[in-house]
């Protein structure tokens, strides 16, 4: 498991992963890409336990992922199947499990004041945290998609599902997009990745 996981872990966080995946009795499956999530958790009739991580993701991103998922399994475990799913009992479960993992010797400077930001109340979602999905970002191959907030006002983009846009004007945080076959209006954050296909 060691050398699989190296090819996806900092190697720093490998064996302390490891420690928690044997605790927790977890199944990890490294998955290829899925557009909507980077990775999930199951619970099955049996009472095993089921992680699944993108494949795609970098080393920091997949981290957090697996220490995310990971979170949801030890919260429901510790508090009951009740609770919600991004409820009070994992933002702390969370940040109890990536608290030992958020230090120079895992992550980059860079990324530390930023990590240090976002779990003080963790999202369902590493993503909605604009900053932090664009620090991360550096540390993906590179693409041909550009950010939505990166995009001038009246830029036509496509969406990974085909759907062409118009971007509109910036609300508080999100930007407003029209969908260009409905006339539908979208809200959409500005670290959304799209194809730029003319502004």
């Amino acid at each position: 498991m060691r050398d699989v996981l190296l090819k996806y872990l900092p190697e720093r966080a490998v064996d302390p992963c490891i420690d928690l995946i044997k605790t927790n009795h977890v199944h990890l499956k490294i998955v290829n890409q899925r557009v909507t999530r980077h990775g999930d958790y199951r619970r099955y009739p049996d009472g095993s336990h089921q992680i699944t991580v993108n494949s795609n993701l970098n080393k920091y991103r997949f981290l957090m992922t697996l220490i995310h998922e990971i979170a949801h399994l030890a919260a429901f475990e510790n508090h009951g199947r009740r609770i919600k799913p991004h409820g009070i009992e994992w933002k702390r479960t969370f940040q109890k499990l990536m608290l030992p993992f958020i230090n120079p010797s895992v992550f980059p400077p860079t990324l530390l004041p930023l990590l240090a930001r976002h779990f003080r109340n963790p999202t369902a979602s590493s993503d909605t945290d604009a900053h932090l999905s664009i620090a991360l970002k550096e540390y993906d191959p590179s693409t041909d998609k550009n950010y939505i907030f990166e995009l001038p006002t009246g830029s036509v983009f496509r969406l990974h599902n085909g759907k062409i846009y118009k971007k509109g004007n910036k609300l508080t945080k999100r930007y407003e997009c029209v969908e260009m076959a409905t006339g539908k209006v979208y809200l959409f954050q500005p670290n959304a990745e799209v194809e730029l296909i003319s502004n």
